[in-house]
């Protein structure tokens, strides 16, 4: 199945790296606000670009962090002892990262969090019905992961981007069987082919091309990380809809923060207004925009943004135009669709160019 991500733009990243390149040349630093699944900061620095990526969401660190900071896996050497035997086997032959995945692949189930509020065997804190995000064997090899992940970091035998790679593979791992039909708000009523076969972790398989030093992953919101970030351009892709992220992937910000938090409601939702996204307020969304506007040390900005979104080309052009000159490009697009049927609808996306007015 893969990872889709609302708004992601793997089909139109070569469209946004050219508009990047007319403005800032290769080694010059791009920020990339609300990076997502890193799409764009992989390619910003496969072309040699100083990336400096942010995300309120700690999924969308992780996994940036992983396709921006390696082209290669990392040793784990601190976590030897830790492997299995097949895994110890392994590691004669192999690396330590293949070791490791096999180590994962060969863990006892437990009958932890996601059993309990996520299977169909489990029974939720809350009392409702059980949920069927997961087979009850899958939910218990996600939780073996979970724990061995989790003690591995609090014995601290793995570095910090050894940690992200192993939860940006169990995110991935645990993506494949997801019994959904594209994001998390809520899971299927029966099981299908795919949800029922067994959790399998796989090795990343790094790209080249840059260099991986220097670069900078935060987590947190855009607006409020705005005036510490000095970058030559700033590429930001907001949320477009009302949909918040928090809502949409809940589990996999659970596996992210290696948390138990208590599962609302018949979805099993965590907590998520902590991680609730002004830009997906028609209310709010224009101070967003302008308090970024106005913090960054930065002069050119690019806006991904969507006929389908909140604010109308038009009403965007008035806003970003009180900062300084606004030119346009675009171009179709398929919508997103959170079933597995391919869409068949096209909007119309735009990238907006804003150089800002000289202070």
């Amino acid at each position: 199945m893969g990872y889709r991500y609302i708004g992601a733009k793997t089909k139109i990243s070569n469209e946004i790296i050219s508009e990047i390149s007319k403005i800032v040349p290769h080694g010059g630093t791009v920020a990339d606000l609300m990076c997502g699944t890193g799409v764009i900061s992989l390619e910003l620095r496969k072309k040699g670009y100083k990336v400096i990526a942010s995300d309120m969401m700690h999924q969308a660190c992780h996994i940036t962090k992983v396709k921006v900071m390696l082209q290669q896996a990392p040793p784990f050497k601190g976590a030897k002892k830790y492997f299995s035997k097949k895994g110890q086997q392994l590691l004669t032959e192999t690396s330590g990262y293949e070791a490791i995945i096999q180590t994962l692949n060969n863990l006892p189930p437990i009958k932890g969090y996601f059993w309990k509020e996520f299977s169909p065997e489990g029974k939720p804190k809350n009392g409702l019905a059980p949920r069927k995000y997961f087979t009850a064997e899958n939910a218990q090899k996600i939780d073996s992961a979970r724990a061995f992940i989790k003690k591995l970091k609090k014995e601290n035998v793995i570095t910090d981007i050894e940690h992200s790679l192993l939860i940006h593979d169990l995110i991935f791992a645990v993506n494949d069987v997801a019994n959904i039909a594209g994001t998390y708000g809520h899971y299927l009523s029966k099981f299908v082919a795919r949800a029922k076969q067994l959790i399998k972790f796989m090795p990343t398989k790094f790209e080249k091309g840059g260099k991986i030093e220097g670069h900078e992953i935060i987590q947190g919101y855009a607006e409020e990380l705005a005036s510490r970030i000095r970058a030559d351009l700033c590429y930001i892709d907001p949320p477009y809809i009302k949909r918040q992220y928090g809502a949409n992937y809940h589990v996999l910000e659970t596996l992210a923060k290696g948390d138990e938090p208590e599962a609302e409601g018949k979805s099993g939702l965590r907590p998520w207004r902590d991680e609730y996204s002004d830009f997906c307020s028609k209310v709010k969304i224009r101070d967003a925009f302008k308090k970024i506007f106005s913090e960054m040390k930065c002069q050119h900005f690019l806006i991904s943004y969507s006929s389908d979104g909140l604010l109308s080309k038009k009403q965007l052009v008035e806003l970003f135009s009180q900062f300084g000159k606004v030119s346009i490009r675009e171009f179709s697009h398929k919508r997103f669709k959170s079933r597995n049927e391919e869409a068949k609808e096209y909007v119309t996306e735009y990238i907006f160019y804003l150089e800002k007015n000289q202070s």
